[in-house]
């Protein structure tokens, strides 16, 4: 680009909406819930589902005699009281446990045609389940998938006992993104206590470096129009372009609604890195969830293609003027007054150990997993890169150091991943009655199961259809190939339980 190209470009940038305060939209998979408050929590009524059960600290070592109460739902209402012979468990995962999923959902129209009892257990470390006071990197110790299946493996025994069911009873779970992969695990290794397991979203392949995440972000984006993806190409290329010259860095101060001036930081690479993983994030994010008839998506109604209207919308200016309005309809729906890029302030709020703490919603504890368990850091490093190369793994692998401690580098999260891998088997996991369903749209599906390699152990691809859209509520407007995978999920069930369902 000539500098005249770039005196035109710096002048057709426009001021975006401010909205409400908070630091981060998307970060390591997570759309981040901002609006969690421990007090939210103390004023909340609770749920007529809502009930505690005594958990061990530690189940793997018999010495450690400490217990914390966890948090779980069970809903009754359409259970065959004479039989009780069929129990669904919905595995909680990197975030609050719901009252709406006791209500709602697939699994719930499942749960009243199989007249299951059905429970959801809210996952250690997550919501209101706090098996320590506080999330000092030493009292994480005890969140990993390993505890999370044997809360899971107790809870199943506890409810046999509580709720009088038959000795032949049969537990279906129910688990989607890292839940997903948690039901795989728990029928792996508990199979005595599962009978089958649906298994959706879930990642089996832990992977310091998910660099794939993006190109499925990249191929999202084209199915809209080659136009959209080459715009966002273009835009984050100008953003390049603008940091380079003193007067266009002022102008992405406007245009992105940045909270802190670009200048001042120009030249921190870890700033920098943090401003276009949000860039980026802004379009994972909306990707990655794209019309599953989430509420959010319902009241916000942002989807790809809203995005891509945007992007391809020349009046609007540049491209970079376009990828500025996505950031401001980003800002606005996740309340942000304005884009925040500063690394410091993003891992000292991390840092935070407070259960009171904005970072607790699930962002510090989902962070500690990823440093400890499966990495799957969204990287920049994929060929070709539409959102630029500012971001590589070393930006991502750094952040575990500065948050949790130096002895958290690449050779520990290497290890770390490795033996996830050992652990559970990865993409190579030897199981049966799991059935592994996959979106086209989702990014995750790039570390999961999405063909069947084993007649009992059957994958469900669904083209078109984003993370865990099979779970939620199904609406007259879902693609046919949903439907159908919802039919086939239910013929499943119905075939591990030895039902006829005609």
């Amino acid at each position: 680009m000539n500098s005249g190209s770039l005196i035109l470009l710096i002048i057709s940038v426009f001021s975006v909406i401010e909205t409400a305060y908070s630091w981060k939209f998307f970060h390591h998979g997570r759309v981040i819930d901002k609006s969690h408050k421990l007090g939210s929590f103390e004023n909340e009524k609770p749920s007529k589902y809502e009930r505690w059960i005594t958990q061990n600290l530690d189940h793997f070592h018999p010495t450690n005699e400490r217990t914390w109460q966890q948090r779980y739902y069970v809903n009754d209402e359409f259970f065959n009281s004479t039989s009780r012979n069929v129990a669904f468990l919905m595995i909680g995962g990197e975030g609050e446990a719901t009252a709406e999923w006791m209500e709602e959902g697939s699994w719930i129209d499942w749960g009243k045609e199989f007249r299951a009892i059905c429970f959801q257990l809210e996952h250690r470390y997550y919501g209101k389940s706090h098996p320590t006071g506080d999330l000092s990197t030493g009292n994480l110790e005890f969140l990993n998938s390993h505890q999370a299946l044997a809360d899971l493996a107790f809870f199943i025994e506890a409810m046999n006992v509580k709720h009088e069911l038959s000795p032949d009873i049969k537990w279906i779970v129910f688990g989607g993104s890292y839940p997903g992969s948690l039901a795989a695990w728990l029928r792996q290794k508990y199979p005595h206590l599962v009978h089958g397991a649906v298994s959706t979203s879930g990642p089996l392949l832990a992977k310091l470096n998910f660099d794939e995440y993006y190109r499925v972000v990249a191929d999202d984006l084209r199915l809209y129009s080659d136009e959209c993806l080459e715009a966002v190409q273009e835009g984050s290329a100008q953003a390049e372009v603008l940091l380079k010259h003193p007067l266009g860095q002022k102008n992405l101060d406007k245009v992105l609604n940045l909270c802190d001036p670009i200048a001042d930081n120009v030249n921190n690479t870890d700033d920098i890195a943090n401003l276009f993983t949000n860039l980026a994030g802004n379009f994972a994010g909306i990707s990655q969830y794209n019309k599953d008839n989430r509420k959010s998506n319902r009241k916000h109604n942002v989807t790809l293609d809203t995005l891509c209207d945007i992007m391809v919308n020349q009046t609007i200016g540049p491209q970079i003027n376009r990828l500025a309005a996505v950031n401001s309809l980003i800002l606005n729906i996740s309340n942000q007054t304005c884009l925040d890029y500063k690394y410091d302030k993003m891992i000292q709020e991390m840092k935070n150990i407070s259960w009171d703490s904005e970072s607790s919603e699930g962002g510090r504890q989902w962070t500690y997993q990823t440093c400890t368990e499966f990495g799957f850091y969204q990287t920049s490093d994929y060929k070709p890169q539409i959102f630029g190369d500012k971001f590589p793994l070393d930006f991502s692998v750094q952040q575990c150091v500065d948050i949790f401690g130096p002895e958290f580098d690449m050779k520990f999260q290497q290890k770390a991943v490795d033996d996830t891998n050992v652990a559970y088997g990865a993409l190579d996991i030897e199981v049966t009655n799991v059935l592994f369903v996959h979106g086209s749209v989702d990014p995750w599906h790039a570390l999961g199961i999405t063909k069947t390699l084993n007649n009992y152990a059957p994958a469900i691809f669904i083209e078109g259809t984003a993370h865990c859209a099979d779970m939620y509520p199904a609406r007259d407007s879902d693609l046919p190939q949903l439907k159908a995978a919802r039919v086939q999920i239910q013929q499943q069930i119905s075939s591990w339980l030895d039902w006829n369902l005609y």
